[in-house]
């Protein structure tokens, strides 16, 4: 038996979804049946499984079903979530319940943003304290049943905001104005949640986070350059320089955004979870807030920047990034007197992130044409930095 953390869970209860459409009389019915399913796929988040990212289904319902009570003997219709760009997110449809597969990408080794075992039990252990986590099924660890670690949760009911906003999401201007309050309330919440209580004290370094930070995506950057970037060392001697101490440590979700919640579609400010903790980890609570905000693309920022939103925090009636700094300011007691330091980070960190995707798309280790113009990106992202850098209150 391979090792693996689990519980046993009987089938059924649990996920919404609706059953295939019919078809009527044979005529029409191909048709028919190829316009339903490009509907679906319109509505959903879930496409066919990329070639690349394929793994042995039936190997790993082989491994589930040793572990999860009354899933049927046949394995189930797999589809893979297009919204992530680091780990690998798939949809197991069985006949009466759907479950979430996730594993690194092929190749990878187990740092920290693709170690499994860590993604697990953070989800795990913070699950008691932070209701929004997803509930883990199983985790395996065996590499000989796909080749990797990987852990399976279950499917949170909901809508994920990704560019646009699901069409039977209310958008009007209040709607989006009590979504982007929620937004930032949800993250207060998370960092009250006392490390030591969740068991995730250990995840901590201790003083020194900012610095550790700064020094880290530097390295990252350095790394991942490509010709066609800019060098941004003007930007990283500035974080250097500038960096304040740690105002305090608490679990951070260091991926937290609009398209990482699940929504309630009839009342959008109800969040029903909180996805993609791989990057969670015990440090400074406003680092998490630049670091969230760099993603915040408001409707009065320039074409170029909106041309790269993922999420729907243009829409009218949503909080401005000022808006969203002070409510979290007024609510924790933290505050944001050094924010442009914070500001610049977040939007350097998104630079780092998008170019190390940007880099494998490059050296030919993905050939996803979602990642062909990364590399704009980072021209983008660093004007955002030395815009931020003069301002008036950009002071050490």
């Amino acid at each position: 038996m391979s090792a693996l953390r689990s519980r046993r869970r009987p089938a059924g209860g649990g996920a919404e979804r609706s059953g295939p459409g019919r078809t009527g009389r044979r005529g029409g019915a191909v048709g028919r049946a190829r316009r339903d399913r490009a509907a679906r796929e319109r509505r959903t988040d879930d496409r066919p499984v990329r070639a690349e990212d394929a793994f042995d289904v039936e190997a790993a319902h082989a491994w589930l079903a040793a572990e999860v009570d009354g899933l049927p003997d046949h394995p189930p219709e797999v589809r893979q979530f297009a919204g992530g760009a680091s780990n690998l997110t798939y949809l197991l449809r069985y006949p009466d319940r759907d479950l979430i597969l996730r594993r690194p990408p092929a190749g990878t080794k187990a740092s920290s943003a693709h170690d499994m075992r860590r993604e697990h039990r953070i989800q795990a252990a913070l699950r008691p304290h932070f209701l929004y986590v997803p509930d883990i099924v199983a985790l395996c660890t065996d590499a000989a049943v796909i080749g990797g670690d990987f852990y399976v949760m279950e499917r949170i009911p909901g809508v994920v905001p990704r560019g646009s906003m699901p069409a039977e999401v209310d958008t009007a201007p209040a709607a989006m104005r009590a979504l982007g309050e929620r937004y930032v309330d949800l993250l207060v919440e998370l960092h009250s949640v006392d490390p030591e209580a969740a068991g995730l004290a250990d995840l901590g370094r201790g003083p020194g986070y900012v610095g550790r930070q700064v020094a880290g995506w530097s390295e990252r950057y350095r790394r991942a350059r490509t010709w066609n970037v800019p060098s941004f060392e003007r930007v990283m001697a500035w974080l250097d320089a500038k960096q304040p101490q740690d105002v305090g440590a608490c679990v951070i979700h260091n991926d937290f955004r609009l398209d990482n919640l699940v929504l309630d579609p009839t009342e959008p400010a109800r969040v029903r979870g909180v996805l993609d903790w791989e990057l969670a980890t015990v440090g400074d609570p406003l680092m998490d807030l630049g670091s969230s905000l760099a993603y915040w693309v408001e409707a009065g920022d320039g074409g170029v920047k909106r041309s790269f939103r993922r999420q729907p925090s243009h829409l009218p009636g949503m909080p401005t990034r000022a808006e969203l700094v002070a409510r979290y300011c007024e609510r924790t007691g933290q505050s944001a007197e050094r924010w442009p330091f914070y500001e610049v980070f977040g939007l350097f960190r998104l630079a780092v992130i998008a170019q190390q995707i940007y880099y494998r798309y490059h050296h030919r280790e993905t050939r996803n044409p979602a990642f062909r113009n990364f590399w704009i990106a980072a021209h983008l992202l660093e004007r955002g930095c030395r815009a931020a850098m003069r301002r008036p209150n950009a002071r050490g």
